[in-house]
Protein backbone atom coordinates (compact mmCIF):
# COMPACT_ATOMS: atom_id res chain seq x y z
CA UNK A 1 0.00 0.00 0.00
CA UNK A 2 0.76 3.57 -0.75
CA UNK A 3 2.57 5.27 2.87
CA UNK A 4 0.89 8.52 2.22
CA UNK A 5 -2.89 6.42 1.27
CA UNK A 6 -1.91 4.75 4.26
CA UNK A 7 -1.28 7.42 6.67
CA UNK A 8 -4.55 9.36 5.26
CA UNK A 9 -6.31 6.36 6.10
CA UNK A 10 -5.34 5.95 9.54
CA UNK A 11 -5.95 9.60 10.71
CA UNK A 12 -9.45 9.78 8.88
CA UNK A 13 -10.79 6.58 8.24
CA UNK A 14 -12.40 6.01 11.71
CA UNK A 15 -14.02 8.99 13.06
CA UNK A 16 -12.99 9.05 16.91
CA UNK A 17 -9.32 8.78 15.66
CA UNK A 18 -9.78 11.94 13.30
CA UNK A 19 -11.44 13.40 16.11
CA UNK A 20 -8.92 13.21 18.81
CA UNK A 21 -6.60 14.55 16.11
CA UNK A 22 -3.98 11.72 15.90
CA UNK A 23 -1.54 12.27 13.23
CA UNK A 24 1.05 9.81 11.97
CA UNK A 25 4.22 11.08 12.04
CA UNK A 26 6.35 8.84 10.54
CA UNK A 27 5.39 5.02 8.80
CA UNK A 28 7.76 3.11 6.80
CA UNK A 29 7.94 -0.86 6.83
CA UNK A 30 8.35 -1.83 10.14
CA UNK A 31 8.19 1.12 11.78
CA UNK A 32 5.17 3.96 13.25
CA UNK A 33 5.39 7.31 15.09
CA UNK A 34 2.08 8.62 15.95
CA UNK A 35 1.22 11.50 17.66
CA UNK A 36 -1.77 12.68 19.71
CA UNK A 37 -2.15 16.17 20.12
CA UNK A 38 -3.21 17.35 24.28
CA UNK A 39 -5.56 20.67 22.50
CA UNK A 40 -9.24 18.89 22.30
CA UNK A 41 -8.33 15.66 24.38
CA UNK A 42 -7.97 16.87 28.04
CA UNK A 43 -10.44 15.51 30.71
CA UNK A 44 -11.73 16.96 33.82
CA UNK A 45 -8.28 17.43 35.46
CA UNK A 46 -6.35 19.16 33.60
CA UNK A 47 -4.60 16.09 32.09
CA UNK A 48 -5.02 13.82 28.53
CA UNK A 49 -8.14 12.44 28.64
CA UNK A 50 -7.23 8.24 28.78
CA UNK A 51 -9.45 7.05 25.81
CA UNK A 52 -6.96 9.63 23.60
CA UNK A 53 -4.04 7.42 24.85
CA UNK A 54 -5.66 4.71 24.40
CA UNK A 55 -5.98 5.56 20.69
CA UNK A 56 -2.29 5.93 20.00
CA UNK A 57 -1.30 3.01 21.38
CA UNK A 58 -4.15 1.21 19.69
CA UNK A 59 -3.52 2.16 16.06
CA UNK A 60 0.22 1.31 15.47
CA UNK A 61 -0.96 -1.92 15.04
CA UNK A 62 -3.27 -1.19 12.01
CA UNK A 63 -0.15 1.05 10.57
CA UNK A 64 2.11 -1.52 10.92
CA UNK A 65 0.21 -3.90 9.26
CA UNK A 66 -0.80 -1.49 6.85
CA UNK A 67 3.15 -0.75 6.00
CA UNK A 68 4.40 -4.17 6.47
CA UNK A 69 1.76 -7.37 5.43
CA UNK A 70 -0.07 -8.23 2.63
CA UNK A 71 -3.38 -6.50 3.16
CA UNK A 72 -4.79 -7.89 -0.22
CA UNK A 73 -4.28 -11.42 1.54
CA UNK A 74 -4.93 -10.35 5.52
CA UNK A 75 -6.88 -8.31 7.57
CA UNK A 76 -5.94 -7.05 11.39
CA UNK A 77 -7.44 -8.33 14.42
CA UNK A 78 -6.78 -6.53 18.13
CA UNK A 79 -6.79 -9.24 20.46
CA UNK A 80 -6.28 -7.29 23.27
CA UNK A 81 -5.08 -3.88 24.54
CA UNK A 82 -3.77 -3.26 28.06
CA UNK A 83 -2.41 0.28 28.84
CA UNK A 84 -0.53 1.19 32.24
CA UNK A 85 -0.76 4.44 33.55
CA UNK A 86 2.39 6.20 34.81
CA UNK A 87 2.03 9.84 34.73
CA UNK A 88 -0.16 12.30 33.86
CA UNK A 89 0.03 13.71 29.86
CA UNK A 90 -0.26 17.87 30.28
CA UNK A 91 1.09 17.87 26.91
CA UNK A 92 1.02 15.87 22.88
CA UNK A 93 2.18 12.46 23.39
CA UNK A 94 3.84 10.07 20.95
CA UNK A 95 4.27 6.66 20.60
CA UNK A 96 6.86 4.35 17.98
CA UNK A 97 6.59 1.38 17.83
CA UNK A 98 8.30 -1.22 15.48
CA UNK A 99 8.74 -4.66 14.27
CA UNK A 100 12.06 -6.58 13.09
CA UNK A 101 12.40 -7.60 9.14
CA UNK A 102 12.78 -10.71 10.76
CA UNK A 103 9.42 -10.45 13.01
CA UNK A 104 7.44 -9.65 9.85
CA UNK A 105 9.19 -12.67 8.26
CA UNK A 106 8.08 -15.06 11.08
CA UNK A 107 4.59 -13.68 11.08
CA UNK A 108 3.82 -13.86 7.64
CA UNK A 109 5.09 -17.56 7.15
CA UNK A 110 3.06 -18.29 9.95
CA UNK A 111 -0.03 -16.80 8.77
CA UNK A 112 1.09 -18.43 4.76
CA UNK A 113 1.03 -21.70 7.03
CA UNK A 114 -1.83 -21.71 9.20
CA UNK A 115 -4.08 -18.83 8.46
CA UNK A 116 -3.42 -16.24 10.85
CA UNK A 117 -0.08 -15.09 13.22
CA UNK A 118 -0.41 -13.32 16.64
CA UNK A 119 2.37 -10.94 17.64
CA UNK A 120 2.30 -8.54 20.49
CA UNK A 121 3.38 -4.98 20.27
CA UNK A 122 4.66 -3.16 23.22
CA UNK A 123 5.19 1.21 23.38
CA UNK A 124 5.87 3.81 25.31
CA UNK A 125 3.45 7.15 25.24
CA UNK A 126 5.71 9.74 25.85
CA UNK A 127 5.43 13.72 26.26
CA UNK A 128 7.51 16.02 24.42
CA UNK A 129 10.63 15.97 26.71
CA UNK A 130 10.78 12.30 26.71
CA UNK A 131 8.74 11.60 30.25
CA UNK A 132 7.03 7.98 29.83
CA UNK A 133 3.27 8.41 30.49
CA UNK A 134 2.05 5.53 29.68
CA UNK A 135 2.91 2.11 29.07
CA UNK A 136 0.90 -0.64 26.46
CA UNK A 137 0.73 -3.94 25.67
CA UNK A 138 -1.16 -5.01 22.68
CA UNK A 139 -1.99 -8.62 21.17
CA UNK A 140 -2.54 -8.13 17.57
CA UNK A 141 -3.40 -11.02 15.09
CA UNK A 142 -2.98 -11.21 11.13
CA UNK A 143 -5.93 -13.73 9.93
CA UNK A 144 -6.38 -14.91 5.89
CA UNK A 145 -9.39 -13.07 4.21
CA UNK A 146 -10.48 -16.38 3.38
CA UNK A 147 -11.15 -16.95 7.01
CA UNK A 148 -12.97 -13.94 7.76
Amino acid sequence: MDLEVAKKALETGIKFVANCGLKVVELRRGYVKCLVPFAGNGNHIGTMYAGALFTVAEIPGGALFLSSFDMTRYAPIVKEMNLRFLKPAKGDVTIEITLSEEQIAAISAEADAKGKAEFTLDGEIKTADGTVVAISHGIYQIRSLQRL
